[in-house]
């Protein structure tokens, strides 16, 4: 259990103390909730921490007239803690793909680029691929919630598993560069699609990027990730 402050504005008469208290209250692990119009607080018990972003979507969104920020130095920390925590494994994974990437195409004193794409590719392909083959079947149902393709193609979760085995094994032996990175751009492409819908419209939905391994929240993160192989494609073609 655990109790934070909130800076909380918009707040005008107590209707609007009791409209959002009853909405705070409806979020599972939330115990109970005091709020005061006059010091633009809220004081929320939880049973585990919530982020900031979920209390927001509580109270209407980003562009709702109820406002809800940290309140603290120590409720700054515990926010970007807990995002870290939640992204923990992506950022591990960027981290060891980048640390190899880095450490193969490091030649001569210098960095070669195409090398250092190559790899990286290689590795994201791999890794993430490995993950959706734990478990085909989940995966292909997670993916089908918000890619464009896969919500009137059941079938192409399972495909889009193979694509990307096939994709980082080609960019591990330098296969026809050209074929992949295209293939690679466009895929890519199609994917981040449903993405950026499910983000703009702040769909609550699990991230398969990783399978169903991990309970990813769907948000920026993935359209970074999507972004970051577009641009290499891209980048690796213009170079060619």
């Amino acid at each position: 259990m655990m109790t934070h402050t909130y800076q909380l504005t918009g707040m005008t008469c107590s209707g609007c103390e009791n409209k959002v208290k009853n909405n705070l209250l409806v979020l599972p692990d939330v115990t109970s909730v005091e709020v005061s119009k006059e010091n633009n607080s809220a004081t929320i018990g939880m049973a585990k921490h919530i982020g900031l972003s979920d209390l927001q979507h509580a109270l209407g969104g980003i562009n709702s007239k109820y406002q809800i920020s940290a309140n603290t130095p120590h409720d700054v920390m515990q926010e970007s803690k807990s995002w870290i925590q939640t992204y923990k494994p992506i950022l591990l994974i960027f981290g060891y793909v980048t640390a190899i990437s880095f450490i193969v195409s490091w030649q001569n004193s210098t960095l070669n680029l195409m090398t250092f794409m190559r790899v990286f590719m290689a590795g994201f392909f791999l890794v993430f691929s490995f993950f959706k083959f734990l478990d085909l079947k989940a995966f292909a149902e997670s993916y089908a919630m918000y890619d464009i393709v896969a919500k009137k193609l059941s079938l192409w979760g399972y495909v889009y598993a193979f694509i990307e085995l096939g994709l980082g094994l080609g960019f591990a032996c330098n296969l026809s560069p050209v074929i992949l990175n295209w293939v690679t751009l466009v895929v890519m492409t199609v994917s981040i699609l449903g993405v950026l819908e499910s983000v703009i419209n702040k769909k609550k939905i699990r991230c398969a990027c990783l399978g169903a391994v991990f309970n990813l929240p769907m948000s920026t993160v993935t359209i970074v990730e999507d972004a970051i192989m577009i641009a290499m494609s891209a980048t690796m073609l213009v170079m060619m």
